[in-house]
């Protein structure tokens, strides 16, 4: 009889580890998702802000005191914007998908779906990422990080500010650039919570199955 007892607790306290872990697996990618979707309104905000001021503040060509170069490239701070609010989306998205009763009743769809947010969102810290980095390194060809921030020194009563749109455009970026690591540690965790949730199944359907149950 202790033989028996034993062999259904071992697999018991197995599949409470299990679903404990799983638990606690996709907490930290909820709490993660949270932390992306502010980084990502964040950046949006910040980026948002230097193209307005730089939009405010651009004279036409006949000027002869021109605030910005003729080789300007504003594409890097509109890629941030963009891939900003892709992130904001698909992280609200995963959270409210988090949340429904229904899809977490089907494992398969629940785990398929939740792959889906953070991947979206992968990819688009790397586009806005390899793109900045790609336009910033020209030597010929300013943005507004490179402007802004190569006259920061200079104090300027009016708009632009150049010390604030270099620390705008900074922020902005390191934003983004954490934001591949950090969407990674969020499909880790999908990961870990559904390798957790197939342990749980095999160990139910192991306990089912087993011999002393007939």
């Amino acid at each position: 009889m202790n033989a028996e007892a034993s062999s259904f607790e071992a697999p018991t306290l197995v599949q409470q580890k299990s679903t404990k872990m799983a638990r606690v697996a996709e907490s930290v990618g909820m709490g993660l998702t949270v932390l992306a979707l502010l980084a990502g309104i964040t950046t949006v905000v910040t980026a948002a802000d230097a193209l307005a001021v730089y939009n405010t503040t651009s004279l036409p060509g006949e000027y002869l005191l021109p605030l910005w170069p003729a080789d300007f490239n504003n594409r890097p701070s509109v890629a941030l914007v963009v891939c900003g609010t892709i992130i904001i989306l698909s992280s609200a998205a995963s959270l409210v998908h988090s949340k429904i009763s229904a899809e977490r009743n089907a494992p398969f769809i629940h785990h398929s779906v939740s792959f889906v947010g953070p991947t979206i969102c992968l990819i688009a810290g790397l586009v806005a990422t390899s793109f900045f980095y790609g336009v910033n390194a020209s030597s010929t060809t300013y943005t507004l990080h490179s402007w802004s921030c190569q006259w920061s020194p200079v104090t300027m009563d009016v708009k632009p500010h150049w010390d604030v749109l270099c620390r705008e455009t900074s922020a902005a970026i390191y934003l983004m650039v954490m934001m591949i690591p950090l969407e990674l540690l969020v499909l880790g965790s999908v990961v870990y919570s559904r390798f957790a949730g197939y342990k749980q199944t095999f160990e139910r359907e192991r306990k089912t199955n087993s011999p002393a149950m007939s």
